[in-house]
């Protein structure tokens, strides 16, 4: 089963707008369900997970942790990808400090 660990410090007044750009598994294969975890450093930001087409979710401030989301226990989002689909979890700080962001996404070729 792939997984996807990504980390980005997103600064002040800044955005990251896929931190999983650049991963060998960003964009579908094959048929897949892909489940995802986000965890943040402080508090503030705002994440966004969207997966092709389909808005997994919207803004929403992240849990507080000072690691990478937990497996199973942070993985709240799942969706079903098509091939091609592409994988996005943006980031949005509107605070005054750098934040971290770690996210997981865990894939299942299914079919």
């Amino acid at each position: 089963m792939p997984v996807i660990f990504a980390s980005a410090s997103v600064g002040a007044g800044a955005s990251n707008s896929n931190l999983f750009a650049g991963s060998a598994f960003e964009f579908a294969r094959t048929p897949q369900l892909v489940s995802v975890g986000v965890t943040v450093s402080a508090t503030g930001g705002f994440a966004r997970i969207q997966n092709g087409s389909d808005i997994i979710a919207e803004e929403f401030s992240p849990f507080v942790l000072t690691t990478p989301p937990v497996i199973p226990d942070h993985m709240y989002f799942s969706d079903y990808s098509a091939v091609g689909d592409r994988l996005i979890v943006a980031y949005r700080n509107p605070t005054g400090g750098a934040i971290t962001v770690n996210s997981v996404a865990q894939i299942s070729p299914v079919g």
